[in-house]
């Protein structure tokens, strides 16, 4: 055995008491340490002949990184949509490094851990058993897998078989949206169904959710069968499709309903805002992310389908060591991973500490201080609100005259170097905006009041 490997291996013990001091000083430094910076320009080492050794390594870590590393899983991040981590998830997602399990089987402890997992999230999310879930790496790879089997499905209607005969006697695929996610487009152009093929379904007015009519309209003039992206909770503004009345439309209509659902199907946690998503469960796919609103570390999110069979058909491994798929199929079958980290775990120490009740509580405090922050802005001189603050996203712009995009950028920028809050830029409506997404469970009113005076210092400084 290597002598570096050998030594770490002896004094692990050791190992793991330096790793967890260290870890309890970063998330003892949240409040203090900057929300984002912009880093230093890093000097690229060469790799060692020998090594260093575990114990060496993290301390070279802590002179050289250590001080880059921002608060983006603290209170006050609020750019993209950034959940944190629970005490309860960053346990799973320790031992998750410690056990090494390698997720892809059907009848091993991991499988099972995950299917539990799976049904406690179809309970959060009120979908009945005939969704079945696994854990993916992300909201991109969560809509992949859906718009995956949708593809299938398509191809099905046509008396095609895409995953054994590809996409070349297959007519090109209409998918249809009102406000989709970048995400989308990437999965499409992955899939071979093209970017270009995704309509876009005029909205209602003055909001990012799709026109009924409207879809109505487009299905109506289409004979083949198509694709129709719904979104529950655009990134934007928070706005949601109707869910139920688009998936009423499948009784005229010959469509797969995808939802995009990756924060907004939180929505689902709270009596308040629990009728957002009515109609969730008569998706056919459905993504959903973790590492936002469930504030596990990341990456984790799920992909939710009614179509089994059809998920077998895309992604099942045809190695011989792997045996065909069983009732209960390993999930090597059912996603583009061969090898899978146990992102379960996190999410089920979670889910299991915190229950219903708890994730109840941290949407309706998101959403409650969001506006709260929002009511700020729309009474204020110097920022504009852009739209209602319907869930956890505040949009809104500088005030004044008409704002650019270089204004908005050198706003962020000033704001980000203060270190106090970290916000991102928009367009909404082709107007140059800033976005303020909550959902860390760690967000609490004092952090909205330091970053309304860090908007407000920052404002001023720019003007001056």
């Amino acid at each position: 055995m290597n002598e570096r490997l050998a030594e770490d291996a002896s004094k692990i013990d050791r190992l793991l008491d330096k790793t967890r001091d260290r870890a309890l000083k970063f998330l003892q430094s949240l409040n203090e340490r900057p929300v984002s910076v912009l880093p230093p320009p890093y000097e690229i080492a060469s790799l060692s002949d020998r090594g260093i050794g575990a114990e060496r390594a993290l301390e070279v870590f802590e002179q050289k990184y250590e001080d880059g590393i921002t608060a983006s899983s603290g209170s006050r991040y609020f750019g993209f949509v950034t959940g944190g981590s629970t005490p309860a998830a960053i346990v799973g997602d320790w031992l998750v490094g410690i056990f090494d399990q390698n997720a892809f089987g059907s009848e091993d402890t991991a499988a099972y851990i995950e299917r539990e997992t799976i049904h406690f999230l179809r309970q959060l999310f009120n979908l009945s058993d005939v969704h079945s879930g696994t854990f993916v790496s992300g909201a991109t790879m969560s809509n992949f897998v859906g718009l995956a089997i949708a593809r299938q499905w398509i191809a099905r209607q046509l008396g095609i078989d895409v995953s054994r005969d590809g996409l070349y006697a297959l007519p090109a695929i209409k998918i249809l949206s009102g406000s989709p996610h970048s995400c989308i487009f990437k999965a499409l152009s992955m899939l071979g169904m093209g970017k270009n093929n995704l309509h876009i379904v005029p909205c209602l007015s003055e909001r990012e959710a799709i026109d009924l009519e409207k879809l109505k309209k487009c299905l109506s003039s289409h004979q083949q069968p198509c694709i129709v992206v719904a979104n529950a909770g655009t990134v934007n503004t928070v706005d949601f499709d109707p869910l139920a009345d688009i998936a009423q439309l499948k009784q005229e209509f010959n469509f797969w309903l995808h939802v995009d659902a990756a924060f907004g199907g939180f929505a689902a946690c709270s009596p308040r805002y629990s009728h957002l998503v009515a109609g969730l469960d008569s998706a056919d796919s459905i993504a959903i992310d973790a590492h936002k609103w469930l504030n596990v570390p990341y990456d984790s999110a799920m992909q939710f389908t009614k179509h089994r069979d059809l998920q077998l058909e895309v992604f099942q491994n045809h190695a011989a060591y792997l045996g065909l798929p069983t009732d209960n199929p390993d999930f090597v079958h059912l996603t583009p991973e061969n090898s899978r980290r146990l992102r379960a775990l996190p999410a089920w120490f979670s889910l299991m500490a915190y229950g219903a009740e708890g994730y109840r509580e941290i949407v309706e405090n998101n959403c409650q201080l969001a506006k709260f922050l929002g009511k700020k802005i729309e009474l204020s001189s110097e920022f504009k609100l852009l739209a209602p603050v319907r869930l956890n996203v505040v949009c809104f712009t500088l005030s004044g005259e008409e704002t650019s995009s270089d204004a908005i950028a050198q706003f962020l920028a000033v704001l980000r170097d203060r270190g106090k809050v970290f916000l991102t830029p928009t367009v909404y409506r082709k107007i140059p905006a800033i976005r303020a997404a909550l959902s860390n469970w760690r967000t609490e009113r004092k952090d909205i009041e330091i970053v309304w005076e860090a908007l407000l210092e920052t404002r001023n400084s720019v003007n001056n």
